[in-house]
């Protein structure tokens, strides 16, 4: 569909991946459009190169007053904040403000939209979700808040049969129309309170996903082309969210015994041994993917399957897409299996929480590659979750000592300094059915550029072995 945008006077403010997305759509629209970003001409470098070439005027620096209010439409990046005050003078002054979703959507309303939210595990299920539609042989866009922006798309709707969205509480404050063909909500812990007030504030974000779902069909029922929700059943401030929506409701369980005060759920997947099974369809799927073990996964898998059967994925392809899932980088990466030792990454678990939920992945025999630019939180958690789990623990970087002393009587330390030293040291000690984990808890910024750096070193090292 093509926006009556030619001509029209149109902001973008901030121009990080999706601003830049959003400006390309607008420039293909015909819309005259302007540039705005904090950051100096000189900092912005190929962006700003680029804003030029597509004929839109750049503005850097302080907003000018009055800039906002000037124009017809405002499409706002998702890490700008709607409360600005020049953002709220332009919508005083009757200017349209879209987040860059919203203007996406608003391109591709005539294909079906399946949004992921949530606090943890968004990008995974997202990703999941994407190849299980893939599998099923539907034309899938993958991206949103991962990976590629969603306006991306947009340049070229005839492409796509599906669109699997993963939707930030930030995104999802810009919508205006967008509506999910099914919106999931994972999960709902205490995130991003610099931006909101209070938690409930976070949570009515996220509950946003629902806002524009169409009703219709009746529980027990989920012909396609309907609309509906998917929500963790063992969370109940997300089934409290849950009330909010308008369309058929489906839970996903690690028990199978969904909170108290849940809504009437339409149908319910449960995890089970080995997989889990959707019993309103009375199908069950196996989970053997090494990229999908431990129970956070269950979980982001048990989503994922009811997106796609209710999105009308038939039940091969979604057994296939969960068997075919690569994984996503940094997160639980199996590298390789070397001499009966399986080498995996999680070199994105940069707090102790995310070591956590790793550890209680595996069953035991774990060599633990930890630290870094230590947050400050105590070690002891990893410390208790990895008892009778951990065989000895390899230190790098900064926090090393600090790690050194947490484990102290627990397990045996070896420290090592640098990944380099600790790939090597694990080479020596980890004998078959072992496992070496690279899950730091810490920043990569003592030694590395980022955590895809300390990852992609520590496959690089691996590989060499």
């Amino acid at each position: 569909m093509s926006l009556a945008l030619s001509g029209q006077k149109v902001l973008v403010y901030g121009l990080a991946k999706s601003g830049v997305a959003a400006l390309r759509l607008l420039c293909q629209q015909g819309a005259r459009v302007t540039a705005l970003d904090a950051r100096a001409e000189e900092a912005l470098g190929e962006v700003g190169r680029e804003v030029k070439a597509l004929g839109a005027a750049l503005v850097t620096g302080p907003t000018p007053p009055g800039l906002l209010a000037s124009q017809d439409l405002v499409v706002v990046s998702p890490g700008v904040p709607l409360a600005l005050p020049e953002i709220e003078a332009a919508r005083a002054a009757g200017v349209a403000v879209w987040g860059e979703v919203e203007l996406a959507w608003r391109c591709l309303t005539e294909v079906p939209l399946f949004g992921i939210t949530g606090t943890n595990g968004k990008s995974t299920t997202t990703a999941l979700t994407g190849e299980l539609f893939l599998r099923g042989g539907k034309r899938t866009f993958v991206g949103g808040n991962l990976g590629r922006p969603f306006s991306e798309a947009a340049l070229s709707p005839g492409d796509w049969d599906a669109l699997v969205v993963e939707l930030s509480s930030f995104q999802l404050e810009g919508i205006r129309t967008l509506r999910a063909r099914g919106a999931a909500i994972l999960n709902l812990t205490p995130d991003h309170l610099d931006r909101y007030a209070t938690h409930a504030d976070y949570g009515a974000a996220k509950a946003r996903i629902f806002q524009h779902q169409l009703g219709g069909a009746q529980p027990g029922q989920h012909p396609q082309g309907t609309d509906f929700a998917v929500v963790n059943a063992d969370d109940a401030d997300v089934l409290g969210l849950a009330r909010a929506a308008k369309v058929p409701v489906y839970g996903f369980s690690t028990t199978g015994k969904p909170v108290a005060d849940a809504p009437k759920l339409a149908g319910l997947a449960v995890a089970e041994e080995g997989g889990f099974r959707l019993d309103f369809l009375g199908e069950r799927y196996r989970l053997t993917n090494r990229a999908l073990r431990g129970a956070h996964n269950a979980q982001n898998a048990m989503a994922a399957a009811l997106l796609a059967r209710l999105g009308g994925v038939a039940s091969d392809g979604v057994q296939a897409g969960l068997d075919s899932y690569p994984g996503l980088p940094h997160r639980m990466e199996s590298v390789r299996v070397l001499d009966g030792v399986e080498w995996v990454n999680d070199s994105k678990a940069t707090n102790v929480d995310s070591v956590l939920v790793a550890l209680r992945s595996f069953k035991g025999d774990l060599w633990l590659i930890a630290g870094g630019k230590g947050k400050g939180a105590p070690y002891a958690p990893m410390v208790d979750e990895g008892r009778g789990k951990v065989k000895g623990v390899l230190t790098i970087g900064n926090d090393a000592d600090v790690l050194a002393r947490a484990y102290a009587g627990q397990a045996p330390v070896h420290a090592c300094g640098t990944l380099d030293a600790a790939v090597k040291k694990a080479r020596e000690l980890a004998r078959a059915g072992d496992t070496v984990l690279l899950s730091p808890a810490c920043a990569s910024y003592d030694q590395f550029k980022s955590f895809e750096d300390r990852g992609d070193t520590f496959k690089r090292l691996v590989g060499a072995l």
